[in-house]
C-alpha cells in the first residue's frame, strides 16, 4: 500500500538517521512498510544513495515491475515493491528504497505484460528475473555450486577501492606483448604454488613470473558472470561444467568464484587489486568479453533476465519469435538496437572507468556488425559508438572478427579511425601450414610476418592493426600443434565430434606422448620456430599462456568443459622444459630491443628498404609452388637515431637443408647470427654480440629451422 509521509527516520549501515535535510533524498512515500521516493531514471542497476538504494530498471514492453528484496542466502524474499505509475519516465522505472543495509541484501524484479512467443513476448510476472545492470550475482562465490540456488538474484556493490596514484601504462597497440590465460586454470594446478589457486589473487602472485617472461599485457578469458553449473554433466566419472565461461548471465558483473575471499558489497576488490597490481608492474590488462549470445539459449533455454524483461529487444528473433542463431550457442544478441547498443555502451565504460582495464577482446564481434534482421551492416552503430566514445578514447578495441553465421571479416571489419585491431585468424592459419611445411605457402608466409598489408594497409589501418598468433585458448596448445595429427577430445562426452577437424597440425611422426628423442627434438624445434616468427613480425604478437613451457591439453582443442588437469596449467613443465622458457623470454626481449620489428621507425636507411622479401637468393621475392624458404630483412635508424637497426629472419619448412645467400649489408656492417633453432639451449639464442657467430655471404639452413641474424658495426 502506498502512503505519504511527511517526517521520517531510516537505517544507515543498519543505523537510525535523522532525515532533517541531511540525507539528501528524503522519502515521499511509504510502500510496504518501506519508505520510498522517484529514483534517478539514468543510474541503471541498483546504486547507493544517502540513506537508501537506487533501484533503475527499463522495459519497454512492461505493463507493471515489481522490486523483489531478499535478505542474504535467504531463500523467500522479505518484501515484494510493486512501482507506482509516477515512478515511471517513458518505460523506465527507477524507485530509492531506505533503511536498506547494502551488505545484506540481495534483489530481483518480477515484470508482467503480454505473453505470445510467436510475437517474441515472454513476459511471466512468476519468473524471478536478474537485473541486466547488475554489479554483482549472488550465490556464485563457491566454484562449483550455487549458494543460493537458480533464479539469480543480485548484490548492491559500494565502489570505494582506493586506486592511489597507480596510472595506466597506455602502452602502444605494436609494443604489446599479449598473454592470454584462464583466471582460474592459470593457478589451479598444485604445480602452481600459488596461496590462492585458481583466483585473481593467485594471477597477481604471478606477476613477477610475468615480468621475467617479458609479456606485458594478459588477455583474461571470460571474467563476467557465468554459471558454470548450468548443464553440469557426467562423463567416464568426472564432472563437467562450462569452464570457459563463454556464456554470460551479466555483464556489468566480476565471477566473483574467481575472488580468494568473500567480498560482500566490495565484489571486485580482488580484481581491480590485480589491474592496479599490473599497472604498477608497467602491464596493461584486456578482457575477453562476450557480448553476442547469453546463457537464456533458444526457445528451450530458460528466462533469468533479458527474455523476461524486452525478450524481442534484446535478441534478434525470427519473424516467428525463434532466435537467430549467429553465436553458434542459441541466441543472438541484438547489439545495434539502441537500447542493447546502450547497454553495451554503458557497461565498457564501466569496466574502463570502475576498473580501469586496458583493452576489450570481442568474441565473435562480427555479430556487433549486424543489423536487427541479421543481415551485416556496412557502418554499424555500435562500432561506431566504441570507436569514438570519449570514455573509451585510450582502450585497445580488438575483434575476433567473424561469427558462427559464416560471415568472416579478418581484414575487412568495419572500422573507423583505425580504433579497431583484430585477431588476424589469416595469420594463424597460413603460418602453421607454412611451418609443417605445406606446398605453396612461401608468398602468404611473407605477407603474414611483414605485417599482412594485403589485410591491413597501414595507410587506412595504421600499424596496430592485426593482432598475430598460432595458438590461443580456442584449439591446440602450441606443444600439441605438433605432437597431434588430430583432435583427442573423448574427454567431453560428444565422441570425438565437437571441435575444430582442421587444426593445420602435424605430430612430428608419432601421435601424443612417446620417447621417440628424434620425434621430440623435432617437436621442440617445431615450436622455437613458431615463436620465433611470431616475435619477429610486424604486428601484436599474442600467445597462450603456457605455450611457453610445452603446456598439453593432451590432444584435446575444445576443452571448453574441462576442470582439470586437461585444461589447468601444469607448472611442473616450467622445470622441466625450462629452455623452451628461456627461448620465449629471450625472443620477447629481443623484439623489444629491436623497434625495426614492431613497426616503422620513421628513419629509413636509403641504401636498405624497411621492409625487404628474399627467397633462398637476395632480393628475389618470387616464390613457386615448392618454395618452403624464406627470408625477410627489417631495417631502419634506432629510436635515438645513433645507429642502424638490421633484423634479418630466414625461415627453412622444408626438411631437406638449403645454402642460403644474405641481402649485402652496408661496408661499415656485417651480419651476427642471434638465433638458430637448430641448435640446442643455450646456443640456440645468444644475448652477447661479441659471442655471436658471424657469418658473410650465406647461412647454412638446417631442415625445419629459423635463424635471426642481426647487422652490427
Amino acid at each position: 500500500m502506498l502512503q505519504k509521509k511527511s517526517s521520517y527516520t531510516s537505517k544507515r549501515k543498519g543505523k537510525l538517521v535523522s532525515a532533517s535535510g541531511q540525507i539528501g533524498f528524503p522519502p515521499t512515500d511509504r510502500l510496504n512498510g518501506y519508505y520510498v521516493r522517484p529514483g534517478r531514471w539514468l543510474d541503471y542497476g541498483a546504486t547507493p544513495v544517502p540513506g537508501g538504494i537506487n533501484f533503475t530498471i527499463s522495459s519497454l514492453g512492461a505493463t507493471a515491475v515489481w522490486l523483489i528484496l531478499f535478505h542474504r542466502k535467504e531463500q523467500e524474499p522479505f518484501v515484494e515493491l510493486p512501482f507506482p505509475e509516477h515512478y515511471k519516465v517513458g518505460s523506465t522505472y527507477s524507485m530509492i528504497v531506505f533503511g536498506l543495509d547494502i551488505e545484506d541484501i540481495e534483489y530481483a524484479y518480477r515484470i508482467d505484460g503480454p505473453y505470445n512467443p510467436k510475437e517474441g513476448n515472454l513476459f511471466d510476472r512468476k519468473n524471478l528475473l536478474l537485473d541486466p545492470y547488475a554489479k554483482a550475482v549472488a550465490g556464485q562465490r563457491i566454484w562449483g555450486s550455487s549458494e543460493c540456488g537458480y533464479p539469480y538474484r543480485a548484490r548492491v556493490v559500494s565502489h570505494d577501492f582506493d586506486w592511489g596514484t597507480c596510472v595506466q601504462p597506455h602502452i602502444p597497440m605494436t609494443d604489446l606483448v599479449i598473454y592470454e590465460m584462464h583466471v582460474r586454470g592459470f593457478t589451479r594446478h598444485a604445480s602452481s604454488g600459488v596461496r590462492f589457486p585458481g583466483t585473481f589473487a593467485g594471477v597477481m602472485e604471478k606477476i613477477p613470473y610475468l615480468k621475467q617472461l617479458g609479456v606485458n599485457a594478459i588477455e583474461l578469458m571470460p571474467i563476467f558472470e557465468f554459471d558454470e553449473t548450468r548443464d553440469m554433466r557426467e562423463h567416464d566419472g568426472k564432472t563437467l561444467v562450462d569452464y570457459w565461461g563463454y556464456n554470460p548471465i551479466c555483464f556489468f558483473a566480476p565471477n566473483t568464484s574467481y575472488a580468494a575471499t568473500d567480498e560482500y558489497n566490495h565484489e571486485g576488490d580482488e580484481l581491480k587489486s590485480l589491474v592496479r597490481a599490473l599497472h604498477e608492474n608497467g602491464m596493461e590488462i584486456i578482457l575477453d568479453v562476450v557480448f553476442n549470445h547469453t546463457a537464456e539459449g533458444n526457445e528451450f533455454g530458460p528466462s533469468f533476465s533479458f527474455k523476461g524483461l524486452d525478450n524481442s529487444v534484446y535478441y534478434m528473433l525470427t519473424p516467428d519469435g525463434k532466435y537467430y542463431n549467429f553465436s553458434g550457442c542459441g541466441n543472438t544478441l541484438n547489439c545495434n538496437h539502441p537500447i542493447v547498443h546502450h547497454m553495451i555502451l554503458e557497461c565498457l565504460r564501466y569496466w574502463v572507468s570502475e576498473y580501469r582495464v586496458d583493452g576489450f577482446r570481442f568474441d565473435l564481434a562480427s555479430i556487433l556488425g549486424r543489423n536487427e534482421d541479421g543481415s551485416p551492416m556496412n557502418n554499424p552503430p555500435l562500432l561506431e559508438s566504441l570507436a569514438f566514445d570519449p570514455v573509451l578514447a585510450n582502450c585497445k578495441l580488438i575483434a575476433e572478427a567473424w561469427d558462427a553465421g559464416g560471415l568472416y571479416q579478418v581484414g575487412c571489419f568495419p572500422s573507423r579511425g583505425n580504433r579497431w585491431s583484430e585477431w588476424n585468424g589469416r595469420y594463424r592459419d597460413d603460418l602453421r601450414c607454412f611451418i609443417k611445411g605445406d606446398s605453396g605457402l612461401a608468398k602468404a608466409a611473407a605477407q603474414r610476418v611483414t605485417g599482412s598489408v594485403d589485410l591491413y594497409h597501414p595507410d587506412s589501418r595504421g600499424e596496430g592493426a592485426s593482432v598475430n598468433f598460432i595458438t590461443c585458448h580456442d584449439g591446440f596448445t602450441l606443444n600439441d600443434l605438433f605432437s597431434y595429427n588430430v583432435k583427442h577430445n573423448e574427454a567431453n562426452g560428444w565422441n570425438n565430434t565437437d571441435g575444430e577437424n582442421n587444426n593445420n597440425s602435424w605430430n612430428c611422426g608419432a601421435e601424443g606422448a612417446t620417447d621417440n628423442r628424434e620425434v621430440l627434438d623435432l617437436r621442440r624445434r617445431m615450436t622455437k620456430n613458431a615463436c620465433a616468427i611470431l616475435m619477429c613480425s610486424r604486428g601484436t604478437p599474442m600467445f597462450l599462456a603456457g605455450d611457453e613451457f610445452g603446456n598439453t591439453q593432451f590432444g584435446n582443442n575444445n576443452a571448453y568443459c574441462q576442470d582439470n588437469e586437461i585444461s589447468w596449467l601444469d607448472w611442473s613443465l616450467l622445470e622441466k622444459n625450462h629452455d623452451l622458457f628461456e627461448f620465449f623470454r629471450y625472443m620477447i626481449h629481443f623484439r623489444e630491443r629491436h623497434p625495426v620489428l614492431r613497426g616503422s621507425t620513421g628513419k629509413p636507411l636509403c641504401q636498405f628498404p624497411e621492409i625487404s622479401v628474399h627467397s633462398m637468393n637476395p632480393w628475389d621475392d618470387k616464390f613457386d609452388w615448392n618454395s618452403r624458404v624464406v627470408g625477410v630483412t627489417f631495417a631502419g635508424r634506432s629510436q635515438d637515431d645513433t645507429t642502424d637497426d638490421f633484423v634479418h629472419i630466414i625461415m627453412n619448412a622444408h626438411w631437406d637443408s638449403h645454402p642460403v645467400r644474405l641481402p649485402e649489408l652496408p661496408g661499415h656492417m656485417r651480419w651476427k647470427i642471434a638465433v638458430n633453432t637448430m641448435y640446442a639451449h643455450p646456443h640456440d639464442c645468444i644475448d652477447d654480440v661479441d659471442k655471436m657467430p658471424q657469418v658473410e655471404d650465406w647461412v647454412w639452413m638446417a631442415p625445419r629451422s629459423v635463424v635471426v641474424c642481426i647487422g652490427v658495426e
